[in-house]
């Protein structure tokens, strides 16, 4: 049958701009565009540590045969939750089967109907599509702009009855009774994924204390990755007491599927009611569990700074100073992340240099309109503990040589 018209107008206008999205299978080249930061997807000694766990537990199931609330919470469950709460200080974990799960979860069941969501201009997709499922109102911020939060901070302060500022009528307040127990979710990135920067976490929490609102932070890009294990930002600034609800994910530095919304029992409890992504999915299989914990135990080893992630932390720090000594530093959103991109606009342009790029083996991909704003494309660098000093060197100096650093400013 023919795709719907409609359909095929949208389909059109992606091939008229080129930025048709194709699926390729991976080729055999230098890696700097991956989410493995650690090098755990391909560690053979985590797979074998994960087939001992579960043969360590008596589990030979290839499948968790059901959602966690039917038959699919297998006994691997409790462990890596209870691992996981220890890891991260937190007073519980409930895991999702994927980051974007987990944040239509939270998004789509915990903000109610009067209730103000205020998130980052730049936040995840995942977040925005709980946000749309929402009944909450959501405006957005500046990026990393505390100013700009404030002034939504403070407007819902005057238009809340609970905080002063209300003019309504005997009739109003019947008609928005809901009104009275408005609560204020502020959500931001502990790591943003397009450009690699972080806010001011410990500023954001004390303007959230101030106007009694609720902090909620994405660490998918910091977990593994900040602090000496890989704790996340929230936990490296010693915020994991006062922030509402942290999510982190275990497809990216831990190397495998998943995630977990951190955060108290009552919230526990409350998503195991109503968090549709978590009660009507198919849990994750005990292999998936079993890499998960593995992942945890190799972390949580004695030697500090992780090994894999001291590695990861010099090689942020050599490409920066490469990037710097062939004057090209400038040109890049400023991040002490794993995450370097250098913004260079227009689809052609930046798929012209990704393509150049990979010519000389280097697997770099364009991120394009409408992942990032039109005229914000970029050539995205993900580093790892496994990059050599030589091929980071190679690579920047290949890059220098590509762009007209004149031409890229005046762009």
């Amino acid at each position: 049958m023919k795709l719907p018209h409609k359909l095929q107008k949208k389909i059109a206008a992606r091939e008229a701009n080129d930025t048709l999205r194709t699926l390729k299978l991976p080729a055999n080249l230098i890696d700097f565009s991956s989410n493995d930061y650690l090098g755990f997807s391909k560690n053979g000694h985590l797979l074998e540590e994960a087939s001992q766990l579960l043969q360590k537990n008596g589990i030979s199931s290839q499948g968790a045969t059901g959602s966690r609330l039917l038959s699919g919470n297998h006994a691997l469950y409790p462990i890596v939750e209870a691992a996981i709460t220890r890891f991260h200080e937190s007073e519980t974990a409930l895991i999702f089967n994927a980051g974007y799960d987990a944040n239509i979860g939270f998004f789509q069941s915990v903000p109610q109907r009067g209730d103000v969501i205020l998130y980052d201009e730049y936040i995840h997709a995942s977040i925005r599509d709980g946000i749309t499922m929402s009944n909450a109102k959501a405006y957005k911020f500046l990026h990393n702009n505390l100013d700009s939060l404030e002034r939504l901070l403070e407007k819902q302060k005057l238009a809340s009855p609970l905080l002063g500022g209300d003019t309504r009528t005997g009739e109003e307040v019947k008609q928005e009774d809901s009104i009275l127990e408005r609560e204020i979710y502020v959500v931001t990135e502990s790591v943003f994924s397009m450009d690699g920067d972080s806010p001011d976490l410990m500023m954001m929490q004390a303007l959230c204390e101030k106007y009694h609102a609720y902090l909620v932070v994405d660490e998918a890009h910091a977990t593994g990755v900040i602090g000496s294990r890989g704790q996340g930002l929230v936990q490296t600034l010693g915020l994991q007491k006062r922030v509402f609800a942290r999510v982190v994910t275990f497809g990216k530095a831990m190397g495998t599927h998943g995630a977990a919304i951190l955060g108290s029992e009552a919230l526990r409890e409350y998503l195991i009611n109503f968090a549709r992504s978590l009660i009507y999915t198919t849990a994750l299989p005990p292999h998936t569990l079993a890499t998960i914990f593995v992942a945890y135990r190799h972390l949580s080893n004695d030697r500090m700074p992780h090994p894999a992630i001291g590695a990861l932390q010099k090689n942020i720090q050599v490409f920066r100073s490469i990037a710097a000594s062939l004057g090209i530093q400038s040109s890049f959103i400023d991040s002490t992340s794993a995450i370097q991109c250098i913004i260079i606009p227009g689809v052609e342009r930046v798929k012209t240099l990704s393509r150049k790029l990979t010519q000389y083996g280097y697997n770099i991909q364009p991120i394009l309109s409408p992942t990032v704003p039109e005229g914000q494309e970029r050539l995205r660098f993900c580093l790892h503990s496994f990059n050599t000093e030589v091929e980071i060197t190679n690579l920047l100096t290949t890059l220098a040589t590509f762009i007209d650093l004149k031409q890229h400013h005046e762009g």
